[in-house]
């Protein structure tokens, strides 16, 4: 049996480091992911008027601003998001919930991601937006004098970042904040549901409602499983986050990468700094991996999961799209079709992933196939196939592209060979020591 420690949430990290940033008094945040994104993430917030002081072994002090992010007068704060969407996405809400001007732009790929849907509502709310280049598209720059507040209406069909940042931000508006969700579908809730629990913790007062029967109804929010556009909506009243002592849960995301090498490789491998409670969505690979035939099993000390013989399932992954690529390298081990549905979203994530997943199996001779919102792929187990020799698998600048496909030399105990191993600082940078264990 081999034993793996979970990297801290990426999702995790992100919104409580905002959260005490955005605290009056000072705040201590333990067990915080050491990555790329979260460091676009920091730089902001210290350039807005936070102060964030690291401890060491991923603690950091966070002293809060005291009257929300301040921007530029003359010239727009400079605000470089690298290739994070995360931190595009809920920073630009926050911003705009500031005073001044604030330019979010990143690297090329960034500028191809669409933020219409967020930066509508935000208009709604009282600020202006400019945009460089394309209408809706980074780069931008925020003239705002806070957050008005009153009633908007936002779409989650591309990404729940949108109403997690809106969320995060609405504290700050002058009067309540009223968002309903609209669109034709949502995507990620469980994530808005990652955001409801930091406001939570810090504090914050809001309200959940759903429509039932043309009725809206108050319910407690973690009773919301899924959401609805145009039968929801939440309510944010403006408050003061509290500043305190707070810990970041293990990565389910980061996990799963290890949690499925024991499916598909040669030993058990034990997961621990998981917790089994979690509101993260990506828990649900254990679902995922039971279904697909796998032992799992949840220990004290950990999580084990055992090899097994696998099978190829159907699966909705609306809801956690950041385990497709994992799910789709699994797949490959498994015996007969494995068909992945409703992920349109993950063609504008760091890259197309259903086009790189689909471009890597057939690497390794791997069928798959990929529609507009779907991809299938034939599983050939027990014909576990061997990777070629010299094969390097192009990693996009996509940092799950580059973890996921690790996963398809466990079986052979192959070392996976890929053109960017240092694009995992992303979110996960000791990937590559801790995989080390496995092959």
């Amino acid at each position: 049996m081999i034993t793996l420690q979970a990297p801290a949430s990426k999702s995790v990290s992100h919104r409580t480091l905002i959260a005490a940033a955005l605290a009056h008094g000072s705040s201590q945040v333990h067990h915080v992911l050491s990555s790329a994104d979260l460091e676009r993430t920091r730089g902001i917030l210290h350039a807005a008027g936070a102060v964030l002081k690291d401890l060491g072994d991923g603690s950091w002090s966070v002293q809060g601003m005291e009257h929300g992010p301040v921007g530029g007068t003359k010239n727009a704060l400079d605000c470089q998001v690298g290739e994070s969407g995360t931190t595009c996405r809920l920073l630009t809400a926050v911003l705009a919930a500031g005073h001044g001007s604030f330019r979010v732009h990143g690297v090329e790929r960034m500028h191809e991601r669409p933020i219409g849907a967020l930066t509508t509502a935000l208009q709604t709310l009282g600020v202006r937006i400019d945009f460089e280049n394309k209408n809706g598209y980074p780069p931008l720059v925020i003239h705002t004098d806070g957050l008005a507040g009153g009633d908007a209406e936002l779409s989650m069909d591309e990404s729940s970042q949108y109403l997690s940042g809106l969320l995060l931000a609405a504290p700050l508006a002058r009067r309540s904040t009223r968002i309903s969700l609209v669109g034709r579908k949502a995507v990620s809730w469980p994530y808005v549901g990652l955001t409801l629990q930091v406001l939570e913790d810090f504090g914050i007062d809001f309200t959940v409602e759903v429509q039932e029967d043309e009725l809206w109804k108050s319910v407690p929010w973690r009773s919301v499983t899924k959401a609805i556009p145009g039968h929801l909506r939440i309510t944010v009243r403006p408050g003061s986050y509290r500043s305190g002592d707070y810990r970041v849960e293990g990565d389910w995301s980061g996990a799963s990468y290890l949690l499925a090498a024991g499916a598909v490789g040669r030993e058990p491998v034990l997961v621990t700094g998981l917790r089994s409670d979690s509101l993260q969505g990506d828990r649900a690979i254990l679902d995922i991996l039971r279904n697909m035939g796998a032992s799992v099993e949840l220990r004290k000390d950990g999580i084990l999961v055992s090899p097994s013989s696998l099978h190829g399932i159907t699966v909705d992954m609306g809801a956690c799209p950041d385990l497709v690529p994992t799910v789709a390298m699994i797949a490959a081990s498994a015996s007969g079709e494995t068909r992945i549905t409703n992920i349109a979203h993950l063609r504008i994530k760091e890259c197309d992933r259903l086009s790189a997943c689909a471009t890597s199996l057939s690497l390794i001779g791997v069928g798959a196939e990929e529609g507009p919102d779907h991809l299938t792929i034939h599983g050939m187990f027990p014909q576990v196939p061997a990777i070629p020799e010299g094969t390097v698998f192009p990693t996009w600048n996509d940092h799950r592209m580059a973890m996921s496909v690790s996963l398809l030399g466990l079986a052979r105990g192959q070392r996976v060979l890929v053109d960017d191993p240092a694009v995992v600082r992303k979110s996960f940078p000791d990937f590559w020591n801790v995989w080390s264990a496995l092959v």
